[in-house]
């Protein structure tokens, strides 16, 4: 106990001569910065489909994070936050695509909504981040790789395919990391946003089960 004493005090000891500055940036090295992504989505004028949609976000999908690690230290870089922002783009684009929409905790409430028609639940493969500092362009770049699901309520799929998005936003334009990366991100959900609204009935499963039951 005495050998563990004495080293913790020259430990302490140490930390007391070191100046404000440096003692912050040996903290600051310790930490990840936080980007909370955060934008606005208008909701896309399409035709709208005469169905009745329920919508599942389970918890890894409403409160995705991504983290980027630092290629040298392997410490922790950047954690971004994207579940939220997520979760507004799809409650801005389906209440568009579809007549009715409601939004369900777990697949245990599909059995007291009769009048549901399909199950949607979105999903997060891949997330990707471009850093200038890293990929030496001058941009900040976002790719996200989705995965939709879609089913009747009974639980038989309906649809089960693969949807990419993209952002960038230019260096120049922004004058720190997380609002370039925000920018980006923002990008990215809205040209998901975009090809889903414009795209969804053609997805071949789903279009042949719009065919098959009239909707068409």
């Amino acid at each position: 106990m005495l050998v563990k004493m004495s080293g913790l005090k020259q430990l302490f000891t140490g930390f007391r001569f070191l100046t404000p500055v440096t003692l912050s940036m040996l903290l600051a090295g310790c930490s990840a910065s936080v980007i909370n992504i955060e934008g606005n989505y208008p909701s896309p004028l399409v035709n709208q489909l005469p169905l009745t949609l329920g919508v599942i976000y389970d918890d890894n999908f409403s409160n995705y994070s991504f983290t980027e690690i630092d290629e040298y230290s392997g410490d922790d870089q950047y954690i971004i936050n994207s579940g939220a922002s997520q979760v507004d783009l799809f409650n801005t684009i389906l209440p568009a695509v579809f007549s009715q929409v409601v939004f369900l905790e777990s697949a245990d409430d599909i059995a007291s909504h009769p009048e549901l028609d399909m199950i949607f639940q979105p999903g997060i493969e891949e997330f990707q981040v471009g850093l200038p500092q890293k990929t030496r362009l001058n941009v900040y770049e976002i790719w996200v790789k989705y995965n939709m699901r879609l089913s009747a309520p009974d639980g038989n799929s309906i649809a089960d395919w693969v949807m990419t998005a993209y952002g960038k936003s230019p260096q120049e334009t922004f004058g720190s990391v997380d609002a370039g990366v925000n920018e980006a991100a923002v990008e990215a959900f809205r040209d998901l946003a975009a090809t889903f609204s414009l795209g969804f009935a053609n997805i071949p499963e789903v279009n042949d089960w719009l065919r098959t039951n009239n909707v068409l």
